[in-house]
């Protein structure tokens, strides 16, 4: 969902735009302070000024509301870099990636949102196209360095894809180090060299 000013919903009529990022930034905000478990429509309703009849009618489910809201904040705090060459677009997204994994309250929300989608199936597919969306922007990356040449022209995109998320993911959520931002340079140079990379 684009969440643009007269976005058409469903049934055919058109959203308020006033009302539709207000709805966007209340879930977004709740989402923050209390996790998506104790994030309740009525709450948005009251937090947004918008009611929760006119809510349900614009998503199908929190779910659905929960995860366009994270990816509208989620665009602003992690950008997709075009800085014209591959090394430097990983290290400055490996860098503001890395400062939302060592910011403890946007930490503490994705764990939350991770263990949601593992006991909730309605969940589950809303989580996972917000994933497959920071999945595809690292791929545009990696992308444009093999059609500049700087990568391997056989690179495994998928997997190196991995290789950028799964540290992430998985010391985000087992907690046994950290990532640190000054790190990102030396993170991406061990990437790099397995992507068969070369200088422009």
């Amino acid at each position: 969902m684009s969440g643009a000013v007269g976005e058409a919903r469903r049934g055919g009529r058109t959203r308020s735009g006033s009302a539709h990022a207000a709805v966007l930034a209340a879930a977004a905000e709740l989402l923050d302070e209390s996790g998506y478990g104790k994030l309740s429509i009525e709450g948005i309703a009251a937090r947004s000024g918008v009611a929760k009849s006119t809510i349900y009618r614009w998503w199908r489910s929190k779910a659905d509301l929960v995860m366009e809201a994270y990816t509208e904040v989620t665009a602003r705090r992690v950008p997709g870099p075009d800085t014209g060459g591959v090394q430097e677009d990983l290290r400055v997204f490996l860098d503001t990636l890395y400062r939302v994994n060592a910011n403890a309250g946007r930490a503490r929300v994705l764990r939350g949102l991770m263990a949601e989608a593992q006991l909730d199936d309605g969940f589950r597919a809303a989580f996972q196209e917000w994933i497959q969306s920071r999945r595809t922007l690292m791929s545009t990356i990696l992308m444009r360095g093999v059609e500049r040449g700087e990568l391997a022209e056989d690179l495994d995109v998928e997997y190196t894809v991995d290789s950028v998320f799964g540290p992430f993911w998985y010391r985000l959520l087992v907690g046994h180090a950290e990532l640190d931002p000054a790190d990102a340079p030396k993170h991406v140079a061990q990437l790099l060299r397995g992507a068969g990379y070369r200088a422009p």
